[in-house]
């Protein structure tokens, strides 16, 4: 989201709480993988500035040093006119687990966040390689997906996004056969990160995803087509194949609106906190896709009591009048406070978008916690 000078604020829930399960904590091991994933997509917003961008072998004015096992393999922006894409693909290597790591910024501009978010739905159609090469169109036929809309601005972004990174991907993927490939995206890049999987599930490729803050990428149906490509499981943990991360302040994974037909998939983890620090048990495991105890419940908490009670506040009467005046043009009602898009929508772990050395200045660890390197070298030692 938009980058600007990191100001400490406190943050209001969207509504009131939703109920939290304690038996849906996860383990310390996933906890510590995706704050670890939090820093690694925080350092994609080091691509696309100017004089500044990461280096190889990996070094950036932001948290590349914290990294000393990654290998640079490339950047990419495609501008603004082309997408807005930005991101970086790394080589884990021992002694970190070994992966090749694509990670997707969001967007630096508010602007062009709001009008992404207002773009209307198309049909979904797998797209295979532009040479017509056979074992590509054989897996888009594969990838069918039949009623399915998906965002057109999402869909165009990665559409502009694929070409820069798929043919890196089958290099390395070659090349480094037992290197997990890990998709990793924040904003409206775990929008691309999620249309990256879909691609590369039926490439065969098995990626494991993790979003932060992903907004809504399509229909129910596309909804359906992902949780087939990415069963989820009761308790998720570190081999858990999509982990899409959500939180008790931020707007976004509830946009677009569900009355313009969008939904959300499953493999939800939903922090309960609304502001930085999290601790362990702030995050929980969510069931389905659109699970009342998680981020969904907040949507619809309002309008539950409306028709519980019989009268309406303030917000719902606001979002009445939206619907039927201006819906069309304006693509966030007024039951979502717009400048949580500003702050919330960036506090995963860490507050996300600052490429400065350190990331946040307001830094609540003393240092990281477990890296991937300590907790892979601890599997293999328990082997």
């Amino acid at each position: 989201m938009l980058a600007i000078l990191h100001v400490k604020t406190a943050q209001v829930p969207l509504y009131e709480k939703p109920p939290i399960y304690p038996e849906r904590g996860i383990s310390e091991e996933l906890f510590a993988d995706l704050e670890e994933l939090s820093r690694i997509v925080d350092i994609s917003y080091c691509v696309g500035l100017t004089g500044a961008g990461i280096q190889k072998p990996f070094q950036c004015l932001s948290r590349c040093h914290e990294f000393g096992g990654f290998e640079l393999v490339k950047t990419w922006n495609t501008g603004p006119l082309f997408g807005d894409s930005c991101g970086y693909i790394v080589l884990s290597h021992l002694p970190s687990a070994p992966r090749i790591i694509v990670a997707f910024r969001g967007t630096y501009s508010i602007t062009n966040a709001i009008l992404d978010l207002a773009t209307l739905p198309q049909d979904y159609v797998p797209y295979p390689g532009d040479d017509g090469d056979e074992k590509n169109i054989l897996w888009a036929e594969g990838g069918k997906c039949p009623g399915c809309t998906v965002h057109a601005g999402f869909m165009a972004s990665w559409r502009e996004t694929r070409h820069c990174i798929t043919p890196y991907l089958e290099e390395l993927i070659e090349k480094y056969p037992k290197y997990q490939l890990t998709l990793v995206g924040h904003s409206l890049g775990g929008a691309l990160a999620a249309l990256a999987s879909l691609e590369y599930h039926y490439r065969g490729w098995t990626p494991k995803v993790t979003t932060f803050g992903e907004p809504r990428v399509g229909n129910f149906a596309l909804t359906q087509y992902f949780d087939r490509a990415f069963p989820t499981q009761k308790q998720p943990d570190t081999n858990s194949t999509y982990r899409r991360v959500t939180h008790a302040g931020d707007p976004v994974p509830l946009l677009p609106i569900s009355e313009w037909g969008y939904r959300m998939h499953g493999g939800e983890i939903y922090m309960s906190k609304s502001d930085i620090p999290p601790v362990l048990t702030d995050l929980h495991a969510c069931v389905g896709d659109e699970d009342q105890a998680c981020i969904a419940g907040r949507q619809a908490l309002a309008i539950e009591i409306t028709a519980l009670t019989g009268t309406q506040d303030l917000n719902y009467k606001n979002f009445l009048n939206w619907r039927t005046s201006c819906s069309s043009t304006l693509p966030i009602p007024p039951r979502f406070k717009v400048w949580q898009l500003f702050f919330a929508h960036r506090d995963y772990f860490w507050r996300l978008g600052l490429c400065i050395p350190g990331g946040d200045p307001w830094n609540w660890y003393k240092k990281p916690p477990k890296s991937s390197a300590e907790v892979y070298a601890a599997e293999e030692n328990h082997l």
